[in-house]
């Protein structure tokens, strides 16, 4: 058995309720890691080319890494990926819980889920005593209907407080293309894999274990551990200690970079209001930390039904998207999200994007406003159940749902590749808008840093060019790294010097002789699997844009500009001109 690792996944076909242990040699351990990496060769190897998302034969995978279970700050994260019902595109999301933990110490690196129940069940996997997991299975039906956290609860309370466990909302059971795999509160967020893990059938995962990965060096590694611990607690993380990201609101909209009404604007006339008048740390009831962490970023707040988390994105995205700026009705649309199990920014997007289709009158809604708090969370209580015509809208996505309205709709849907924009305002943002652009997860923040060159001085934010390519090729590089071993991006502030310094976290956990410049290959190697993917499902070079409302001359990004930093940014990958990554196919580079 390596370092760090297991070297074996559990897959588990909840069809036939078989499950086998399938091995993972070092070299595959060495060359993708763990997280994105090793999930996103697991689903390509597990699920056949064109087989749909939500199809019984699509593959779903929980996916750690080597530095999952060690003492290193913020690593006990997990990552799941399948092919996404919102975008028919490879995609992953993370979450910071016990989970990982007890999922490492169930004696497995990844557990792959194929196949579907016949009725609701619950997959227990214990790790407990066995040299093998054993699998057993629950019937679920008595949960069925409840929100994550209220099944997280009652099988804990049944089956004891060491099981750990990951459970979907109602929105995860009615196949929403937008719904979240949670646990402790906490949410595998975008992209629609609770959607995945419904069609599946599968309620929960309940994991326990007790086998340790053991250390290549375990005084190096503590040593590091201690190390990085007291630099995490420093000046770099103590924005996201002390307020959080709703920080960022005030921020982005002193930008102009704050997305309102729909990306109408970039300015919230209302967003010192929504900030500061109840979410000021004065509103603040708690804050807390994930599981291995020394940040502390997570932030609760208080509101009329209790503590709700919220971050920027939630808060822009059922904010000022929306033209709302009554902190009251923020805060409970974000808390019927989490009961529903429901990506934020994806709901947020779509309510705003319907919105602004009633206001031109193209669709038949008179209730649904910008800036009418009421209409928002009707709308939000209407998506899992999908009432009336607009829920069924809601439902689909801003995509798709466009695609039903026909005409211009399709110009006011704010996504890429059926994935809603986050909080960035690409127009301002031309790095960031590259990085939007190109993600193979569709619009996304997290597997694309490059909004941190257009705060910096590496580049001019309005004015994109090589550098913004160059830019974005460094930061999504870097994340794919980073996700891949799993750490938490807050920490990026950290490292003095990160290839290095995560070269010598592998080694001391690993053994492996490896260098920064090995890991920058590694980082490039993961990019390209996940481009090779949707290449294989169909991708073409279109998908790459943004939606035509943000690409005008006056809006100081052109489709011309936004063009040339693409060709800019498929020259610095290598890749051909219509932006395909050459060489052997995904299965065989698997």
């Amino acid at each position: 058995m390596p370092f760090g690792s297991h070297g074996r996944y559990l897959r588990v076909d909840a069809g036939l309720g078989s499950s086998e242990l399938r091995p993972l040699d070092e070299s595959t351990l060495r060359r993708y890691l763990g997280g994105v990496g090793l999930g996103c060769l697991i689903v390509a190897r597990e699920t056949a080319q064109g087989v749909s998302p939500l199809g019984s034969q699509a593959a779903l995978v929980f996916a750690l890494s080597p530095l999952v279970g060690t003492p290193l700050t913020t690593s006990a994260k997990f990552a799941v990926v399948a092919f996404s019902p919102l975008t028919g595109r490879i995609c992953d999301a993370l979450s910071s819980s016990h989970f990982a933990l007890a999922a490492k110490r169930a004696g497995v690196d990844a557990i792959c889920l194929t196949g579907a129940c016949d009725a609701p069940r619950v997959l227990l996997i214990d790790g407990q005593g066995h040299e093998e997991p054993v699998v057993t299975w629950r019937d679920g039906a008595d949960l069925w209907g409840r929100s994550a956290s209220e099944a997280e609860t009652i099988l804990r309370r049944e089956i004891g407080p060491d099981w750990q466990v990951a459970a979907i909302g109602p929105a995860g059971e009615a196949l929403i293309p937008f719904a979240t795999i949670s646990h402790d509160g906490r949410h595998a967020g975008r992209g629609g894999l609770g959607a995945v893990m419904g069609s599946k059938r599968i309620k929960a995962i309940a994991v326990r274990g007790d086998r340790r990965t053991p250390l290549a060096d375990p005084a190096a590694t503590l040593a590091l551990a201690r190390d990085f611990s007291a630099r995490s607690f420093g000046p770099a993380t103590e924005k996201y200690r002390e307020l959080g990201t709703v920080a960022n609101l005030l921020v982005f909209n002193r930008f102009d970079a704050l997305p309102t009404r729909n990306f109408t604007s970039g300015h919230f006339e209302g967003a010192e209001a929504l900030a500061l008048a109840d979410l000021a740390p004065a509103r603040r009831i708690a804050r807390n930390s994930c599981a291995a962490c020394t940040i502390g970023c997570e932030h609760v707040y208080a509101s009329d039904k209790g503590g709700v988390r919220l971050e920027y994105e939630s808060l822009f995205a059922l904010g000022p998207l929306c033209g709302i700026d009554d902190p009251a009705i923020v805060l409970e649309a974000a808390r019927l999200c989490d009961e529903q199990g429901l990506d934020t920014i994806s709901t947020g997007g779509t309510i705003a994007f319907l919105m602004d289709c009633a206001t031109r009158g193209w669709i038949e809604a008179d209730w649904l406003r910008f800036g009418n708090g009421v209409s928002l969370l009707k709308a939000v209580s209407s998506i899992t159940s999908r009432s009336g015509p607009i829920g069924e809208l809601l439902s689909l996505g801003s995509r798709r749902a466009a695609e039903r309205i026909g005409g211009e709709a399709p110009s006011l849907a704010m996504q890429v590749k059926g994935m809603e924009l986050p909080g960035y305002d690409p127009r301002v943002l031309h790095a960031m808008a590259l990085g939007l652009a190109v993600g193979t997860r569709g619009a996304d923040h997290n597997r694309s840093g490059a909004y941190e060159a257009d705060f910096s001085a590496k580049v001019d934010r309005r004015a994109g060019g090589l550098d913004s390519a160059l830019a974005a090729v460094e930061t999504e590089d870097r994340a794919a790294l980073i996700d891949s071993m799993i750490l938490c991006k807050f920490l990026r502030g950290v490292f003095q010097d990160f290839y290095a310094e995560s070269a010598q976290m592998l080694q001391a956990v690993t053994g492996w002789d490896i260098r920064d410049e090995e890991l920058r290959e590694t980082a490039r190697r993961i990019v390209e699997l996940r481009k090779r993917i949707n290449q294989r499902e169909g991708w073409t070079r279109a998908e790459d844009t943004l939606p035509s409302r943000l690409l005008s001359e006056g809006s100081g990004l052109s489709a011309e500009r936004l063009n040339r930093m693409i060709e800019a940014y498929y020259q610095a990958r290598g890749w051909d001109d219509q932006g395909r990554a050459d060489g052997p196919e995904v299965e065989k580079s698997a």
